[in-house]
């Protein structure tokens, strides 16, 4: 063999595996995004399995406020529904559409804790200090697991749009970037109910 025949095989070899470890770093930072997103599917279902059992303790006391109730439930189930649907596919709309509607759900409960505060016993009730302190905890703990997600999600996204990546992630299934999960935020979580008795 000559010097350019080794050369070729060099250069080949190295090119190789540039591809293999790209490919390799590309499927590897995928699933860690994938795994940060189950850490808030675990803290997204526990909420939701919260939520009932603070609606049912609330609504001995608040037989007035019927509609507040309902919607925090209709929006717990919307958001619930979503999450099963986001964690099968991983799209990129339904992460959009799980965040809208988490902010949809963030919202409601926003009313239903102002609309709380006008009921003294309530506020009293031990079963209830207790549900709204593990609801605490619980947003706490999706709010860290959403962070590492989104940071999973940014060192992904990065990755796959750099060159020569990006050449290679188009070529071998990564051609889309991952979305971020960011609860909306609506103005109607900026407004109080109205309380009428």
């Amino acid at each position: 063999m000559d010097l350019s025949s080794i050369i070729i095989i060099v250069v080949i070899v190295g090119i190789v595996w540039l591809l293999i470890s790209i490919y390799n770093r590309l499927v590897a930072l995928k699933n860690q995004y994938e795994n940060a997103f189950s850490q808030i599917e675990v803290q997204l279902k526990r909420r939701y399995d919260l939520i009932p059992n603070l609606v049912e303790t609330a609504k001995g006391y608040m037989s007035h406020e019927r509609e507040t109730l309902e919607a925090v439930i209709n929006a717990r189930n919307s958001a619930s529904n979503m999450l099963s649907s986001a964690a099968n596919n991983m799209d990129p709309s339904s992460i959009k559409e799980l965040g809208n509607l988490e902010g949809q759900l963030a919202g409601a409960m926003s009313r239903l804790n102002v609309v709380m505060e006008a009921y003294p016993d309530l506020k009293a009730n031990q079963n209830m200090m207790q549900l709204s302190e593990e609801l605490t905890s619980t947003e706490n703990k999706v709010a860290f697991a959403r962070q590492a997600y989104n940071d999973s999600v940014t060192e992904y996204n990065t990755y796959r749009q750099s060159f020569p990546n990006n050449v290679v992630a188009a070529n071998f299934g990564h051609k889309t970037d991952a979305e971020l999960l960011e609860f909306a935020d609506s103005e109607q979580i900026q407004e109080a109910p109205s309380i009428s008795f």
